[in-house]
């Protein structure tokens, strides 16, 4: 039995979904099952499409709308919550090599689900369990229980000098079919 590791992709640059959806294909590709969780997401974007291209993944998404701007409603705090249940009832069944929980630290800013049961699954995972976790504010406790840690930097953003969002490369969401 090999075992499994937890990471995280955490901090303000660009690149964190991206980089848990790289190893989700590389794995898929390697003939395992991934399951990919979204929290406080709930728009089909185009990055969901790979389901149709790969038969190995699931996605899930559990949010009620986008709530940044706001203070999250009890609405948003039933979904992160179910969702990370659903999450928990996933990895129990031990159907998946990989489980993805996309913005998972933003749920847990935001007070949407307690740190304390994310580290508990951190510590009680499945041995062989590969557990990657995305989102801007990592917490230091989840830090401290998890493998691989990497902080996404912005040093430089185009974005800046006035280029807008572009399709396919930082607007996922349009021209879903």
């Amino acid at each position: 039995m090999k075992r499994g590791y937890t990471h995280i992709y955490t901090g303000n640059g660009k690149g964190k979904t991206t980089a848990a959806f790289g190893l989700a294909l590389r794995a898929a590709c390697s003939g395992k099952k991934i399951f990919i969780g979204q929290f406080v997401k709930n728009m089909k974007y185009n990055e969901t499409k790979i389901v149709k291209i790969m038969g190995n993944i699931d996605i899930k998404q559990f949010g009620s709308g986008c709530f940044i701007d706001r203070e999250p409603s009890k609405k948003d705090i039933d979904f992160a919550e179910k969702g990370f249940d659903s999450c928990l009832n996933i990895i129990a069944s031990e159907k998946y090599d990989m489980i993805i929980l996309d913005e998972l630290t933003i749920a847990l800013y935001f007070n949407l689900i307690n740190e304390a049961r994310v580290i508990k699954l951190i510590q009680d995972k499945p041995i062989e369990l590969e557990l990657i976790i995305t989102g801007r504010y990592a917490s230091d406790n989840l830090i401290f229980e998890s493998d691989l840690v990497t902080e996404m930097r912005c040093v430089k953003h185009y974005y800046e000098s006035g280029v807008l969002a572009r399709d396919g490369i930082e607007r996922w969401y349009r021209n879903i079919a």
